[in-house]
């Protein structure tokens, strides 16, 4: 019995010994990996300023494994790999982020807007569409409304588009309406192509009540309305429009040239657009002009030119702004002494004109042979102004 209350006595301190060294060397380690860890975030940190982003990532590789709970490293890392386009080890790191209970609300809404960042640069739009719809209700909630807008653009999904331009509206962040005109001018065009002119027709006026300030929706209106035989109501159409959006003029002078023919209201329309081409002269209008027979009502030197025939246009219009295209048109209807060199050079004349009749994106500088409402190179709305390159 004695013998035991002595084991007890020696083995006491030796287990008091043994937990204090324990408890010693615990802390130890600890104290070297907490070092550790700040020496490679911050390590990493120089190479990323010093844009050594291969270095940054194996600094912030190494942090992320000596310390595994920290979230800052985790989003780094994972900002890292999308910069570099390694999306899969970015979705990787932000869904590790995800999969964590200990994260708070905030990081995980960022967790979240930083998966939909990497699906969205990687191209996969599905998937992007489903992390950004999981954002509602958070901070990140106009910034993926936005994204979402961009998908459903490029995706043509202008029903899904329109719902989502409706929320941006109601946020008062910015307004939408004119873009929402668009989209149904863009499924007008659909069930146009399909054959449902009805359906066409009622998407379209939804439109011209929607944004009655809008070209698009009356210019398109006033095409459906030429191409049904209604003449009388699409000339009306663009009339109205030529008070409200005159500067959009050369868009559809040609159309309303068309309108008045078939209507038997040219002098209506003659007299307007003479009214606006005095305004602000352009090819377009002009030409409109000159199918309808009539003049410009100036010869070259500015005078008034009541002998002036219709083709006499194309020369007044030089006095206005010297014109390349407009000096063509002229002398494609002339004749000269050596007319044998003349379709030589009619064509010659023709091809360096051709790049000048194009219209220029005013965002990204894109140019196209028709008019687009919406960019092909940047996806902008309403970026293509109404005149042509050799007119801005």
């Amino acid at each position: 019995m004695d013998s035991d209350f002595t084991w007890l006595l020696f083995a006491l301190p030796v287990a008091f010994v043994l937990g204090w060294l324990a408890s010693r060397f615990d802390l130890r380690q600890l104290k070297l990996e907490n070092r550790q860890a700040p020496k490679a975030y911050f390590r990493g940190l120089n190479f990323l300023l010093n844009e050594q982003q291969d270095q940054a990532i194996d600094a912030f590789i190494e942090a992320v494994q000596n310390d595994p709970d920290t979230q800052e490293l985790h989003f780094a890392l994972g900002n890292l790999f999308r910069r570099r386009g390694e999306y899969q080890r970015a979705v990787r790191v932000h869904e590790h982020l995800l999969g964590r209970g200990d994260l708070s609300r905030a990081d995980r809404e960022r967790a979240q807007h930083a998966l939909a960042q990497d699906f969205l640069r990687a191209g996969l739009l599905d998937r992007a569409e489903a992390a950004l719809q999981k954002l509602e209700g958070t901070r990140y909630e106009n910034e993926s409304r936005l994204s979402l807008l961009a998908i459903y653009e490029r995706s043509r999904e202008w029903a899904q588009a329109s719902l989502v331009a409706q929320k941006l509206d109601a946020s008062d962040q910015a307004s939408y309406i004119t873009r929402r005109a668009h989209y149904l001018c863009e499924q007008a065009a659909e069930q146009l192509a399909a054959g449902d002119i009805a359906a066409a027709g009622a998407l379209l006026a939804d439109a011209v009540a929607l944004a009655p300030q809008a070209p698009r929706p009356a210019i398109d209106t006033a095409s459906l309305q030429l191409r049904n035989g209604d003449a009388g109501a699409a000339l009306d159409t663009l009339m109205a429009l030529a008070e409200i959006a005159p500067l959009a003029l050369p868009l559809y002078a040609a159309t309303l040239q068309q309108a008045g023919v078939a209507a038997h209201r040219t002098g209506e329309v003659l007299a307007l657009l003479q009214r606006r081409y005095a305004e602000t002269p352009s090819i377009d209008v002009l030409e409109a002009v000159i199918a309808l027979g009539g003049t410009t009502g100036s010869a070259a030197d500015g005078t008034t030119a009541t002998d002036a025939t219709p083709r006499d246009g194309y020369i007044a219009h030089l006095a206005h702004q010297p014109s390349l295209v407009a000096a063509s048109r002229w002398l494609a209807g002339e004749t000269f002494a050596h007319e044998q060199f003349h379709p030589q050079v009619q064509r010659a004349l023709d091809q360096a004109t051709r790049p000048l009749m194009r219209y220029r994106c005013a965002a990204c500088g894109f140019e196209a042979h028709q008019h687009f409402w919406h960019c092909p190179g940047c996806q902008a709305w309403d970026s293509y102004p109404p005149r042509r390159v050799e007119e801005l």
